[in-house]
Formats: C-alpha cells, sequence, structure tokens
C-alpha cells in the first residue's frame, strides 16, 4: 500500500473520530468470572506436570510434592511464615514429617481446586493437618462435618478432639449433644473410659438432662466398677457431686445406704446422713429452700420456665404443664378445686387452693414441690374462712387469700387472711379492704397487694385498693373507667394490667386497662382478640399471656400474648382442648419436661 493511500486512511480514521460522540463519560468495569477458575486449572496442570514448581515437599514416607510457592502462601499461613516471615524464600525443599502424604496431597489439591473431599475415615486426620497448615477454611468444614456425626457413642471424643484443636463451634454442640443425651452417653465404652477429672467435669455440670438423679448415682457406680481396683479410691470426689438429697427417700434406703462401696467410705457416709437430713426437713418444713448445690434441682438445658395450668374437664380439676404448645401431665389432682385458683412461691412451691365439690365447708390447700424428683399434692393447712370467689396473691414467701363470698351463708367478705411458709399456719390480717368483695382480681406491684374490680353482692365494680404488708394498712387508689368482675390481672415492668371481665351490663369483654403507680392514672390499651372471663394470667419471657378462659360457659382454647413494646395481641391456639383453663402459674421447668429437641 503506498503512502498517498496510507494517508489518505488516517485522514478518515481522524474524521470519524472526531465526529465520535457519547452519552456519558463514564467508566465501567468488567470482570471474567472464570478468570480465576482459569488461571487454578492452569497452575493444577503446571504442578502436576512438574512445570516452574519452585518448592519440593516431603512427607513421611518420603514421598515428594510438587508446588508453586506464590500459590502455597495464597492459601496457607504455614508456608507464609517459612517462605517470607523465617526469610526461607531461597529454599527448594521442605519436610513435614508430621502428614503422611494421602493427606498432604488433598490438601495441597485443595489450594489449587478450592475442593476437598471429606470422609468418616479421614475427617479426623484431615482437620489435624489442616489446623497445622493453618487453612481455615478445610478446619472449619471438616468440623462442620463431625458435628453431622454426633451420636452418644462418639459424642466424648469428639469433644475432647474439639477441645485439642480449638474447634469452638464443635465443643459447643458436642458439650450440649453430651448433656442432651446424657442417659444414653453414660451406657456406652466412651463413658467407661473417662478419667476421673473427666466424670466429676460431667457429673457437676448443673444442666445435664437427667429425670432423675439416681441415673447420676448409677452411671457413677458403674463407672467405678468398670475398673474397681484402680477406681475405687476416687469414690469420695465422685459423690461429692452426686445430689444424693434429690433422690427419692425409698431409693436411698434400698440402693444407697446399702451400697456396699459407700458402707466403707466415712466421707460418703456424710453424704448419705446429709440427704436423709433433707428428706426429714423437707417433711417438718415442706417449704425448705436448697441450701447446698448437692440439694439443688439441677436445670434443664433451654427455656427455664413453663406454664402450669389448671383446669376443669369432665368434672374434675387437673393440672399440665404447658410450653409453646408442648404439654406435659403435671401430677394428679384428688379433688375438684371448684372455682379454685393457683398461685407460686420462687416459682418452685404450688399452691392449689379452693372449695372442694360436695365439701362447701372445706377450703382445701394443697401444695406442690416442683423441684421434687417424685412431685406430688401435698395438703396443707385448711384456710380459717371458708371462702369461695376469693382473690389469692403471694408476696415475701405468704400468700394472702383475698375476700370472696362465706361459703356457708354466701354473704360477701372484705376480710383476708395469710399464710405463713415459715410456720406453715394461717392467720386472719387485722384490717379489712374498705369494700367488701367477689369475683376480683389480684396483682402484686411494688411490695403491695392490688385488689381491683370483683362483685360486692348488689353491684359490680371499677374500685380498687391496695395492701401494704409493713403498715397492714388498705389504701384505696384510682379507679377503673369499666366496672369489672372475674377479670384477670398480670403485673409487667412495672404496670398492672386488668384484663376483660364482665361489667355491669353482664357483658363479657375485651377490652384491657393498664395503671401506673408513679402516675396513679388508668390508661386503656389494645383489645383481645376475643371476649374472656375466668382464666388465668401469666408472664413468661417478658411478655403478658392470657390463658383459656370462657364467654358466656363456652370454652375458649386459645392464649392471648400482649407485648407491651407494640401495643399488639397475638393468638395462639392451644393444641390440645383440656377443657376450661382457669388459673395458671409461671414455674421452674421441670426436670422430665422434654422439648421436640431433647
Amino acid at each position: 500500500m503506498d503512502d498517498t493511500v496510507m494517508e489518505n486512511l488516517t485522514c478518515e480514521s481522524n474524521d470519524q473520530m472526531e465526529v465520535m460522540t457519547f452519552k456519558r463519560c463514564e467508566q465501567k468495569t468488567y470482570k471474567n468470572s472464570s478468570h480465576m477458575v482459569g488461571v487454578f486449572e492452569v497452575l493444577q496442570s503446571l504442578r502436576k506436570d512438574k512445570v516452574l514448581c519452585d518448592i519440593r515437599i516431603e512427607t513421611d514416607d518420603g514421598t515428594i510434592i510438587f508446588g508453586h510457592k506464590v500459590v502455597l502462601i495464597s492459601v496457607s499461613t504455614y508456608f507464609r511464615e517459612i517462605f517470607i516471615d523465617f526469610n526461607e524464600s531461597n529454599i527448594d525443599l521442605i519436610n513435614i514429617r508430621e502428614l503422611d502424604s494421602t493427606v498432604l496431597q488433598l490438601l495441597i489439591n485443595y489450594i489449587y481446586t478450592g475442593e476437598i473431599i471429606i470422609t468418616k475415615g479421614n475427617v479426623k486426620v484431615l482437620l489435624a493437618a489442616a489446623n497445622l497448615l493453618q487453612i481455615d477454611y478445610v478446619k472449619n468444614v471438616c468440623s462442620e462435618f463431625l458435628q453431622t456425626q454426633l451420636d452418644a457413642s462418639n459424642c466424648l471424643s469428639i469433644k475432647a478432639f474439639a477441645d485439642l484443636y480449638d474447634c469452638m463451634e464443635l465443643s459447643t454442640s458436642s458439650q450440649t449433644y453430651i448433656k442432651n443425651r446424657f442417659l444414653e452417653v453414660v451406657n456406652y465404652d466412651e463413658f467407661l473410659s473417662l478419667t476421673s477429672v473427666e466424670v466429676i467435669k460431667l457429673i457437676s455440670c448443673n444442666d445435664i438432662i437427667v429425670p432423675l438423679e439416681e441415673k447420676v448415682f448409677e452411671c457413677v457406680i458403674h463407672w467405678l466398677k468398670h475398673e474397681l481396683d484402680s477406681r475405687k479410691d476416687f469414690l469420695p470426689e465422685l459423690m461429692e457431686h452426686v445430689r444424693l438429697p434429690l433422690i427419692s427417700k425409698q431409693y436411698l434406703l434400698e440402693k444407697v445406704v446399702d451400697e456396699p462401696l459407700l458402707k466403707s467410705s466415712p466421707k460418703c457416709k456424710d453424704y448419705i446422713n446429709e440427704a436423709l437430713q433433707f428428706h426429714l426437713l423437707k417433711y417438718l418444713q415442706p417449704f425448705t429452700v436448697s441450701q447446698t448445690i448437692r440439694s439443688t434441682p439441677r436445670q434443664s438445658i433451654g427455656f427455664q420456665k413453663v406454664i402450669l395450668m389448671l383446669y376443669f374437664y369432665s368434672r374434675k380439676s387437673s393440672v399440665t404443664y404447658w410450653y409453646d404448645n408442648i404439654w406435659q401431665p403435671a401430677p394428679t389432682m384428688s379433688k375438684w378445686f371448684e372455682e379454685g385458683c393457683l398461685t407460686v412461691i420462687n416459682d418452685q412451691f404450688v399452691l392449689a387452693m379452693g372449695s372442694v365439690r360436695l365439701v362447701p365447708s372445706c377450703q382445701r390447700v394443697k401444695m406442690l414441690d416442683i423441684s421434687s424428683q417424685s412431685p406430688s399434692w401435698i395438703p396443707m393447712m385448711d384456710m380459717l374462712v371458708n371462702r369461695k370467689y376469693f382473690g389469692v396473691g403471694s408476696l415475701d414467701n405468704c400468700v394472702y387469700a383475698i375476700g370472696g363470698c362465706d361459703g356457708d351463708t354466701n354473704i360477701v367478705l372484705n376480710s383476708a387472711e395469710v399464710f405463713d411458709t415459715n410456720t406453715n399456719k394461717w392467720k386472719m390480717v387485722t384490717s379489712n379492704m374498705s369494700t367488701k368483695r367477689c369475683y376480683h382480681g389480684v396483682g402484686v406491684l411494688n411490695n403491695l397487694l392490688y385488689v381491683v374490680g370483683g362483685y360486692d353482692g348488689n353491684v359490680c365494680l371499677n374500685t380498687v385498693e391496695c395492701y401494704d404488708p409493713c403498715l397492714d394498712t388498705w389504701t384505696p387508689v384510682a379507679a377503673m373507667s369499666e366496672c369489672r368482675f372475674e377479670c384477670g390481672v398480670g403485673v409487667l415492668d412495672g404496670v398492672l394490667y386488668v384484663i376483660g371481665g364482665y361489667n355491669n351490663k353482664s357483658e363479657c369483654l375485651k377490652s384491657v386497662e393498664a395503671y401506673t403507680p408513679s402516675s396513679g392514672v388508668w390508661t386503656t390499651i389494645a383489645d383481645m382478640h376475643f371476649c374472656r372471663q375466668c382464666f388465668g394470667v401469666v408472664v413468661l419471657n417478658g411478655l403478658l399471656h392470657v390463658i383459656g378462659g370462657c364467654i358466656d360457659k363456652v370454652v375458649v382454647n386459645s392464649i392471648e400474648i400482649y407485648n407491651p413494646k407494640t401495643n399488639t395481641w397475638s393468638l395462639k391456639t392451644l393444641s390440645k382442648n383440656v377443657g376450661h383453663i382457669y388459673s395458671g402459674v409461671v414455674v421452674n421447668r421441670p426436670s422430665h419436661f422434654k422439648t421436640y429437641d431433647d
């Protein structure tokens, strides 16, 4: 092509560039998503062909593996420290005697490809090798793989392995599994192979799930007898962590007292005497609270509180434990507590109070110790006054029965009486309410007992008064905007809530009022979904729960849950229809209460 033609083409090109215009003057970055994959595929091919490799790695069996330093240091801190930090960039051969060639080859392949094959057979050596070479991703996925393999036969060894290589998530998962499946774990050889220190660490946990402390005792004896000659000296140390006072008295006398191993140990005899004395004290003083760790019930993993519901079905009263539609049976009641109610002390001691059907002149009181390994309803001293339709509140280890109707004359009462758990006796409260009341609600707030609404024998009430036990005085407070009887009362975050009930027109209500002592004013909050009367109210997990009840004698089979932060109610339908639920309390989760995940 001659110079004249070239000159003409150049001129034309310049002319085109001058007329070319753009809408924007922005730049745009393009990224080839397959670029890095392609690069590493080439590098892997070069490594396999030993091309441009600048490092050889020798393993314990003499195998030589080739590689590129720049690739190895991009993934492994171990190699980075050797080639850069330790100023060994000129070496072309290193020895890694801690690893066999198969595992090292898997890890080098991972560095070049990003893929790793994990099996039951190689997972532990692979994790150990990844830990040595500081390849975090492989270590983490090996840990995840081991979590999927946890079972009662291997969880103890996996926990020990996780601790050895500082795999915190795997260690936590293993520990939780061990505690949740304690009764299964102790049946396998891994448990029998533990050291005395490891056994003590396990049985001293406060949150192992074990329905009966007898099982802890049995596993300790089983472990000892597995290698009796070398282990018998550890018996006193082990028995220190078995909570003998929680074992039933019958089992103590039949199995523990006569155990030959314990008879030969003075220290173990002391533990047995402590347990027997605890049972005697509980018999004489049912409200005795645990004073030592050995007499303190273990706390299950997960949620710590449940609701104990009192309900009426098929002409009898019954109780059941409930949490998020998980139901567990509670000890049966032998009597029908007509118009009865529950109250609780220290989330542990539940009192059921009310008149017994067909024995109208008798006001029964029974107590259930939730912490007991063999819980049952224990008769307590009856109330002094034959009350029905009364209100109940617990304050400072005392239970107050307030107002109601005389069971013989049906006269509405303004008196109150108090049960002192220290003396196990009832006594009358000296001062009386200013107004006679029955079908009222009671709430405890700021160490005061608030009595709200009710019925005085003629009209429905909206008045409220509170009792100060320290001063033994009743004081009127602001009246509610609505008259209410058979309403419910709950206290949450310093606010007193009065819920539902009937008004003076005998209309069932779904409205709710809230009272704050600092302001002395009642305010209306969001309505419930349903009208209710004669129901239970409890506070659980920072939310107000309204349980069961009726609408004009029709059972309401649901729970409404109030969130004060959003001023909203959520509705939860109960998965069982147990009948008319008319009272409830929040208690410590019993040891036998299981969740779907337990």
